[in-house]
């Protein structure tokens, strides 16, 4: 198994309707869940002036190489009135490859893991919660030894 990892959060709309949707067009391109974190309603991080977000982590597996599962992603959030007007801004649907395995990629439009993954508590959060001691690709840490290193940022379970 490759350990791949993706969040999913909203913000905008029928936000846990939404997540659930994403979920489904992941398993329709054959992306399929194995295990799905708790859902985490999050606040804001850099565009601070716009709704709170839930978010969930899934991990995957598929046969898609991480170039063709970004590509797919894309086609997912644009399917489902993702716009990408304001950087940062709000979103129905936002999809990120958190880690595909021990991969490590590079391109101008994909970098994995990702780039922001050890500072931000509202992946972190769920991510520790499914896989304590995956470690990260680059770092050696444990998501757990991550999640215990970010400071602030208001993060909690629902239900």
């Amino acid at each position: 198994m490759k350990n791949i990892f993706l969040s999913l959060g909203s913000n905008i709309g029928e936000r846990e309707a939404q997540l659930g949707e994403a979920i489904e067009r992941l398993e329709a391109a054959d992306v399929h869940a194995l295990r799905k974190s708790s859902v985490y309603e999050t606040e804001p991080r850099d565009l601070r002036d716009q709704p709170w977000f839930l978010n969930l982590v899934l991990e995957v597996e598929t046969g898609l190489s991480p170039i063709q599962l970004m590509a797919t992603i894309l086609e997912i959030e644009e399917s489902m009135g993702r716009k990408r007007d304001v950087p940062k801004g709000p979103r129905t649907i936002d999809i990120d490859i958190l880690v595909y395995g021990a991969a490590l990629v590079e391109t101008e439009d994909l970098k994995i893991p990702h780039p922001r993954l050890s500072q931000r508590r509202f992946v972190l959060e769920p991510l520790a919660e499914i896989a304590p001691d995956l470690q990260h690709p680059r770092s050696g840490k444990t998501m757990t030894e991550l999640l215990r290193q970010v400071q602030g940022q208001g993060v909690r379970r629902r239900g």
